[in-house]
């Protein structure tokens, strides 16, 4: 019960920053979407990030002139892009490693969307995520995540301390 109260209440005060975040902001967080498509056996991942937080990570971890949505971006930016977020966010269910597809990405605003599928997933009773984008570079860095399993919906906050969490299911 604190958990969720917990958690509505950061929602409560990221959201709104979130959307009313423009050029600069101070807060660190992404949040993640997983959607548990069960006509299609299939987990649905929407994970959003700022851009320049993403962009200032490529770049110090790989090449200073990495360039996200702008006219300078190559297919090498986006590479990057994909293989960073893959070594930085894993997905098991009923302790299951899973592999992720890479969709593709779009970006609104200041936020990039990073659309991922996992496919052949059955049914499961518990997921565990680690999620530990950005904690490479900035130790605020707050990851939400929430999952959705037919018609539960569930909630965890992951940072530096705890990158890793587990949800189950009935």
């Amino acid at each position: 019960m604190y958990m969720k109260f917990l958690t509505t209440l950061l929602l409560f005060l990221v959201v709104p920053i979130l959307h009313g975040a423009k050029e600069e902001h101070k807060f660190y967080v992404s949040v993640t979407k997983v959607e548990y498509a069960s006509e299609t056996n299939a987990l649905q991942i929407i994970s959003s990030i700022f851009i320049d937080d993403i962009e200032e990570v490529l770049q110090k971890r790989y090449r200073k002139d990495v360039s996200l949505a702008t006219n300078k971006e190559t297919e090498a930016d986006v590479v990057l892009l994909q293989q960073y977020v893959f070594q930085k966010l894993s997905v098991t269910t009923d302790g299951k490693p899973l592999k992720m597809k890479y969709i593709g990405r779009e970006y609104d605003v200041d936020m990039v969307k990073i659309y991922i599928e996992i496919e052949e997933v059955t049914d499961f009773t518990s997921i565990s995520i680690e999620n530990s984008i950005l904690q490479d570079l900035f130790e605020e860095q707050q990851n939400i995540v929430h999952v959705k399993k037919g018609g539960e919906r569930k909630s965890m906050i992951l940072n530096i301390d705890t990158p890793k969490g587990m949800l189950k299911f009935d």
